[in-house]
């Protein structure tokens, strides 16, 4: 599809036959790689399936780790968002690992689907690059939002998908366009019910990381734009505030190892 007049063209077409505008190739395609392990990963879906793998393994150690200590415990020794250990013991190294932590079955799955669903799309409009510092600074600044104003004991990768669903919003609203005002429209119904059964009676949603996750995911990707028209000096720059990123992520965990508290600690 062309980028600027919506219409439909083959992939082989450098430049819109209907239009005149040059339509390089999609931001897919430049990553592009075949398929990954024989086709057991699709190619676009290479960096959603590492989220789901560092997110299962946490998982997993701390569903074993809390047989021993108690779930509460647990999520609070491998990086959970907690206000008091935050402000007080400056441990900000949790308003990133909080984003990779779950507290059962149920949270882990619909999070997954979720980002199974949403990653691929906002990668493909965005290119890796963008997409890894959409979804930091979504789940950054979602848990900042909630140790603020929500400073109790809070988990999961919920801050990053409001990120991602933020990001979409913002690219509907910059295509000016009946396409663009579907795709708004559309992400803005996945925020409505996020919201909506954030502040249910009896709920566990943590509404603020919602918030602050949807606004960092949104300001973001309003404005990096996409690849489609950047130039190779901004591509660049994206691709090292990305792996900068990454490297944030790393540290993270490796403060967070550091500061693996003692037995008696979490007693």
């Amino acid at each position: 599809m062309c980028p600027n007049c919506r219409a439909f063209i083959t992939n082989s077409d450098r430049t819109c036959p209907y239009c005149g505008n040059p339509v390089g190739a999609r931001a897919i395609d430049l990553r592009a790689p075949g398929d990954i392990l024989g086709g057991l990963i699709p190619a676009e879906k290479f960096t959603t399936v590492i989220i789901l793998l560092i997110n299962l393994a946490f998982f997993v150690a701390t569903t074993w780790f809390g047989r021993s200590v108690g779930d509460g415990p647990s999520l609070w020794a491998f990086g959970a968002k907690f206000g008091p250990s935050i402000w007080t013991n400056h441990q900000y190294w949790r308003l990133v690992t909080a984003g990779f932590l779950h507290a059962n079955m149920m949270h882990i799955a619909f999070n997954s689907w979720a980002l199974w669903v949403l990653c691929a799309q906002v990668e493909e409009i965005f290119a890796t690059p963008r997409f890894l510092v959409i979804y930091f600074a979504s789940t950054v600044g979602g848990f900042y939002l909630s140790a603020r104003l929500n400073p109790s004991l809070s988990i999961g990768a919920s801050a990053g998908i409001m990120g991602l669903i933020g990001a979409m919003v913002a690219f509907g609203a910059a295509n000016r366009s009946s396409l663009g005002r579907q795709i708004r429209n559309h992400y803005l119904g996945w925020l409505g019910f996020n919201l909506v059964w954030g502040f249910l009676p009896g709920s566990q949603v943590d509404n603020w990381a919602h918030i602050g996750g949807f606004a960092g995911g949104f300001a973001i990707a309003y404005i990096a734009g996409t690849p489609i028209r950047s130039t190779r000096a901004r591509e660049a720059l994206w691709r090292v505030i990305a792996a900068l990123c990454v490297l944030i992520t790393v540290y993270c965990f490796w403060l967070m190892y550091h500061n693996f508290p003692t037995a008696d600690q979490l007693q």
